[in-house]
């Protein structure tokens, strides 16, 4: 192989789809130098990308909001097949379909044999956790690409037992990367159960992914709000209640709305530290979700926080959301006993389950966040429509191997 195609930051509110080499079995000089590993990769794998998605984790760089340098490559949600496998690889043959959980894990360290593979000690220089294509998180080559390496494959990957059953589902496959793990993991970290009243921050892929995952669970109503219409009446297709943020009316009071009393049992901020305000007149207000959920939540009630808060937010509002220092009433979680979970999802906890689930048809949820296929060099566009509020998931197909549908 020559060459390979991946999408790259080049500026606030700019991406590109540039030529870049074919990836090798190897891992960051950085990250094998600082954690004592050779370069070589026998352990990796080189996927040709089946389908690799848009997600709003990566709005967030395409914006100009993290600390990401131009010529960052982007991409996280991946799901591919092997095409060349490393000497030390056991378990995977070329030719298999495999998800790639969007968490990069080594498998050794104390915190992945403990499954909490979002924050692998072994993987990124900087801190604890990685991903593919994202700033701060190692240097790994992103994956909305032809091709990409994924390294310690035999731990990572999740190899789908049916090549044809897997194409024939892959919009709803590629959803087990990141957002539908994800999505479940703010759900059931929030404790939803059978029964549960929910309410979902964010009507974007990942709030409704969340959603779509307390019914799973056996969620008697779910809750999204969100200011974007559009994205609402995707909610509802699949049997939510929706509350507008834009309107006047106190939160509080539009879920009295539809329960009969304003409070709910569990709540799930799906959209992170780009927050806006609640009314007419709200403005960004980067702890607007966090306080608001602590609001509207039962006391002994638990909040999950899958939406992604950082350290460096060079276009904030305030000095100090620009180091994510949020002004968040701890005082009122704390006096009604709130737990809360944050951070990455640990991808492996859940994906086996669900790809379960989809391929026994238990879970549709590319149909729950509209998935929408795009070329790769639509990537660009794809990118605007997202920024612009399409209530669509995209999903990339670098190499024509989706299935029309």
């Amino acid at each position: 192989m020559s060459g390979n195609k991946i999408v790259v930051y080049k500026e606030p509110g700019v991406v590109a789809v540039e030529s870049f080499d074919y990836p090798k079995l190897e891992v960051p000089a950085d990250v094998a130098s600082a954690k004592g590993m050779s370069v070589k990769a026998p352990h990796g794998v080189i996927l040709r990308t089946v389908a690799t998605n848009i997600c709003g984790s990566d709005q967030h760089m395409v914006r100009g909001r993290t600390d990401a340098p131009v010529g960052q490559t982007l991409g996280h949600e991946i799901t591919g097949e092997v095409v060349e496998k490393g000497d030390d690889v056991q378990f995977l043959e070329v030719g298999d379909i495999v998800s790639v959980p969007f968490n990069i894990a080594c498998g050794r360290c104390r915190n992945c044999k403990e499954r909490a593979t979002g924050i692998c000690l072994n993987v990124n220089p900087a801190r604890a956790g990685s991903a593919y294509g994202y700033v701060d998180m190692g240097g790994w080559l992103g994956g909305q690409a032809e091709y990409v390496m994924v390294p310690f494959a035999d731990f990572n990957l999740l190899r789908f037992p049916d090549r044809d059953a897997a194409l024939a589902k892959i919009r709803d496959l590629t959803m087990l990367s990141d957002i539908f793990p994800t999505g479940y993991h703010g759900a059931y970290t929030a404790g939803v159960t059978t029964g549960s009243t929910v309410y979902v921050a964010g009507a974007g892929p990942v709030g409704l992914a969340a959603a779509y995952s307390a019914q799973l669970l056996g969620a008697a109503v779910v809750i999204v709000g969100d200011l974007n219409a559009d994205r609402l009446a995707q909610a509802r297709t699949f049997g939510c209640e929706t509350v507008d943020i834009s309107e006047d009316a106190s939160l509080e009071d539009q879920i009295a709305g539809v329960l009969g009393f304003n409070e709910v049992d569990c709540a799930i901020d799906a959209v992170g530290f780009e927050a806006t305000g609640h009314g007419s007149d709200g403005g960004e207000a980067p702890a607007a979700v966090l306080n608001s959920i602590m609001g509207v939540t039962r006391a002994g009630g638990a909040l999950g926080i899958p939406g992604l808060y950082v350290t460096g937010d060079p276009g904030a509002s305030d000095a100090d959301a620009q180091t994510g220092t949020l002004k968040v009433r701890l005082g009122l979680g704390w006096a009604k006993s709130h737990s809360l979970a944050t951070g990455q999802c640990p991808v492996m906890k859940y994906h086996r389950g669900l790809m379960m689930s989809i391929l026994h048809d238990k879970a549709h949820i590319a149909d729950a966040v509209n998935a929408t296929v795009i070329g790769l060099d639509d990537a660009p566009q794809g990118y605007r429509d997202f920024d612009a509020g399409a209530a669509q998931k995209f999903i990339l197909n670098p190499n024509g191997l989706i299935p029309s549908a």
